[in-house]
């Protein structure tokens, strides 16, 4: 920060838009796709509007006024450890770690190297191998085997930056599921999820003078605490408990990915 540029923590404000919708996950067939998966009832997106012009290099004063914003409060909406309904935070917010990540994909062409390393054939199924586990996640074929296994001989088909990507995040987390996840025999249906959902969160425009499409998004995955420890997006650290925070610039909207791991619903 610049000296004698005012710090202003309460200087966003922030509304909560409960006329935005998210049509991906509401469709029928996501609803369907999400119960097998054991993620229905247990992921959520939520639109909030802001007042002021967003910086990225402000984004930890930005998050940090996020939480402590009284219509984030009351409407912000996370998973209860020890019911499993939703609630609001209730607790009050002492730390912040907002987490940039990458959102630069355009094209889902971003997965096609599955095809080209037979970790999927070309009829669209996923190559089956001998069953392992990733605590605490079970491997029976070759596509959670390059999302998990470090070692594994295709582990590197996906770089570190592709890995970091918010597309990527997304489609891992989709193929991990909840704690009773029904994995998948083909991949389309990881794709195609993941697609609409990405659509739905992040925010594009043509650029004026080359009239290609540009990402206008920001991306960061957020951690709150408070003075007992990780508060949000649970008290429980997991690698499929998660919150994003999608920050549209222009129309001045953050929309938040939400899923907290456990049983979803199965009916």
């Amino acid at each position: 920060m610049a000296t004698g540029e005012p710090r202003v923590l309460d200087g966003y404000y922030f509304r909560f838009l409960p006329q935005k919708t998210f049509p991906s996950l509401g469709a029928p067939e996501t609803i369907s796709r999400l119960r097998q998966w054991s993620m229905l009832g247990r992921i959520k997106a939520q639109a909030f509007g802001f007042d002021q012009t967003f910086r990225t290099y402000r984004k930890d004063d930005f998050v940090t006024a996020f939480f402590k914003d009284p219509n984030v409060i009351i409407n912000l909406q996370l998973l209860s450890d020890s019911s499993g309904q939703w609630r609001t935070l209730g607790t009050e917010v002492k730390k912040v770690e907002a987490t940039n990540v990458p959102c630069t994909q355009l094209s889902m062409s971003f997965f096609n190297r599955l095809y080209d390393e037979d970790i999927v054939r070309g009829t669209g199924h996923i190559v089956k191998c001998l069953d392992s586990f990733c605590d605490p996640f079970l491997i029976s074929d070759e596509l959670r085997k390059v999302l998990l296994v470090e070692d594994s001989e295709k582990y590197e088909v996906f770089s570190k930056p592709d890995r970091e990507e918010f597309l990527f995040c997304l489609f891992k987390h989709l193929c991990l599921g909840g704690s009773l996840c029904q994995y998948e025999d083909v991949l389309n249906p990881y794709l195609d999820t993941a697609k609409l959902i990405y659509k739905d969160l992040v925010s594009v425009r043509k650029h004026p003078q080359t009239k290609k499409i540009q990402i206008t998004s920001s991306v960061f995955k957020v951690v709150a605490y408070d003075s007992t420890g990780m508060c949000y997006p649970s008290t429980k650290n997991h690698e499929q408990t998660f919150s994003y925070f999608v920050v549209d610039p222009i129309k001045r909207h953050v929309n938040v990915l939400y899923h907290c791991f456990g049983v979803g619903e199965m009916s």
